[in-house]
């Protein structure tokens, strides 16, 4: 017993020696190339006699893309988590009045199905480069990881996992909230996003009632037409062009749109866009169940064919005539491109709309909303880019009962009919009458008090037209017979 509590001592005795030879008088990379070394041979050592197996599923896919898979089994643990787990993360949804529940950072969790165990964890990691993608810049890296048995190998990949995402997709749909987006100063990021929370419905809109009939029915068979589009060979997107005054509700509308599908909404400042390569990178980013509205599209970039053709024109003028103004003329258009902050063409757009990038998401729905339809180039809103042309005209009588059942809880009054005579005879947008027959007290002011102030206001505006249409056809009278197209 003696002999082997010495020989004991004397052993380690020498693994202390050898220790501190190791720690104080080799290199750091030796030591570096030691660790690594035992680290990596002992983990496929344990892995060759362990019976278990492990899949990991990071937050992103590639740089551009967000793992789907990893989102699904977020929103499956999260369920789980409240009452399994031990470590939790939570935020509070204030919409909601509730707290979302997370699987907490490193913590591990048992799930069984049809009586087979697996173990999910989540992991944080913290490195020292950041990791670049289009959505963050950040120091960590975060993962899942599933471990189970290796004799459940088919099972896990054949029903489990299906049934789990799944699951973790049903689960993100019923606690979705709506978001609108919009794109940076930048250009390339849909970096301020909020709640979308705008009340609008079909049912309040103040339109022809077939008009609305026919986009709400354009719309559900656009939501339920996956295998259509593939039969087809097209991606899954459809165009709309709403045009029309100011005040006719475009922008209402595509809030009705998005309510309607449950779809987020992605409002595209074209201005703010340096190039066609950033616009591609943002079409990217969109998510599906989507809607890409590019508002006042005539107004964002000078992307007509005409405006184009006639500068090119004004271009060889100035050539032949003068080629110092010509000059001039082009550091001028460099000036005020530099100024604008946009090379997006329109070639840029068009493929934007439908062209080969087009096809890297589905279910989306791209709006244009333009008061001068007129203006566009043919080629941007033809068939398949823009499908449902739908045009927001001014207030007819129609339109109004809507509005007086939305602002003022009727449906008929003996103002009506004459409202009705007045609103065929001039023209009027939605937002003017909507704003004539508001309240301005819920206590004080009655509905019938609304209507006459708009029935005031109306005659005011019969007034002014019929005015003017005097002027205008004392003015050509006078101008023919300052021509000696008429006698005096």
């Amino acid at each position: 017993m003696e002999m082997f509590s010495s020989q004991f001592g004397s052993n380690l005795a020498g693994l202390m020696f050898i220790w501190t030879i190791y720690r104080h008088y080799l290199p750091p990379k030796i030591h570096e190339a030691i660790e690594y070394f035992t680290s990596r041979y002992t983990h496929k050592l344990a892995s060759f006699f362990s019976p278990y197996l492990d899949i990991t599923f990071n937050e992103y896919s590639n740089r551009f893309n967000r793992n789907e898979a990893y989102d699904a089994i977020q929103s499956y643990l999260g369920e789980k988590s409240s009452t399994e787990a031990k470590s939790m993360n939570a935020n509070y949804d204030e919409g909601a009045k509730s707290l979302l529940i997370k699987l907490g950072d490193n913590e591990e969790i048992m799930d069984d199905y049809s009586g087979v165990q697996v173990w999910w964890s989540f992991v944080k990691q913290h490195v020292e480069q950041p990791v670049i993608s289009y959505y963050r810049n950040s120091n960590e890296l975060r993962h899942y990881t599933l471990v189970f048995h290796a004799k459940h190998r088919k099972f896990i990949l054949d029903k489990y996992l299906p049934y789990v995402f799944e699951e973790g997709e049903a689960i993100t749909n019923r606690n979705k909230k709506r978001k609108l987006y919009t794109n940076g100063d930048d250009g390339e990021m849909w970096d301020n996003c909020i709640d979308f929370k705008h009340p609008a419905r079909f049912g309040m809109l103040a339109m022809e009632e077939a008009k609305k009939q026919m986009i709400l029915e354009d719309l559900q068979w656009f939501k339920g037409a996956k295998e259509y589009y593939a039969q087809i060979g097209k991606p899954w997107k459809r165009g709309y062009l709403l045009y029309g005054p100011p005040g006719t509700g475009k922008s209402t509308l595509v809030a009705a749109m998005a309510n309607l599908l449950d779809y987020d909404i992605y409002d595209l400042e074209l201005t703010a866009v340096k190039n066609n390569k950033q616009l591609r990178r943002l079409l990217i980013e969109t998510t599906c169940k989507s809607i890409i509205l590019i508002e006042d599209i005539d107004c964002s970039l000078d992307l007509t064919g005409q405006r184009a053709e006639k500068k090119e024109g004004d271009e060889e003028k100035a050539d032949e005539k003068d080629p110092l103004k010509n000059k001039h003329a082009g550091e001028k258009e460099a000036k005020d491109k530099k100024k604008k902050g946009s090379d997006v063409t329109l070639s840029g757009l068009l493929n934007f709309i439908d062209g080969i990038w087009s096809a890297c998401g589905e279910e989306r729905i791209i709006v244009f909303t333009t008061n001068h339809v007129d203006k566009l180039d043919p080629a941007l809103i033809r068939p398949g880019r823009m499908d449902l042309h739908i045009e927001l005209s001014y207030c007819r009588y129609e339109a109004f009962k809507m509005l007086a059942k939305n602002y003022l809880r009727l449906e008929s009054h003996p103002l009506f009919e004459t409202i009705g005579n007045l609103l065929e005879e001039i023209d009027v947008t939605p937002a003017d009458v909507a704003e004539n027959i508001m309240p301005r007290s819920l206590k004080t002011t009655t509905a019938e008090d609304c209507l006459k102030k708009l029935f005031v206001y109306l005659e005011k505006s019969k007034k002014e037209k019929k005015l003017k249409a005097e002027q205008e056809l004392m003015l050509e009278g006078g101008e023919k017979l300052a021509s000696g197209e008429i006698s005096g």
